[in-house]
């Protein structure tokens, strides 16, 4: 399984598919798998930005292919941990990148993203990043 970032999402949402970078090619192959977790920050982040309307209905109607997974306490804990590690080593990083981080370790999944921050956080922290692109 999968957690796949919100700019994996974005691009694949906002380019024509003959555009699509290899992290989007291998969303849709995780697609028609159906290999996606989904979590509510992901979810607020693809979709903030865009203007109510139609742009914002489509993919909201098209995001809601993926339940999102519930989040315990011990996600957020954990999520906090990883910052501090990371932070501690000269690492920054946001957040909801944290709790992906969390949640894949969680889960045992891997993370697909477009963010090369990802790469420096697995330095430090046990994450499995999707690179069979």
């Amino acid at each position: 399984m999968v957690i796949v970032d919100s700019d994996v999402w974005s691009e694949a949402f906002r380019r024509k598919p003959d555009s699509w970078s290899p992290q989007v090619k291998r969303l849709q192959e995780l697609i028609d798998k159906e290999e996606i977790l989904m979590i509510g920050p992901i979810r607020q982040e693809v979709l903030s930005g865009l203007r109510e309307g139609k742009r914002y209905d489509a993919i909201r109607k098209a995001l809601r292919s993926w339940l999102d997974e519930p989040l315990k306490t011990e996600v957020f804990e954990m999520a906090a941990s990883f910052y501090n590690l990371c932070r501690s080593k000269g690492v920054q990083g946001s957040h909801t990148d944290f709790l992906i981080c969390s949640c894949a370790v969680s889960w045992d999944a891997e993370i697909l993203s477009k963010d090369n921050d990802y790469k420096q956080y697995a330095k430090h922290i046990p994450i499995q990043l999707c690179e069979r692109l």
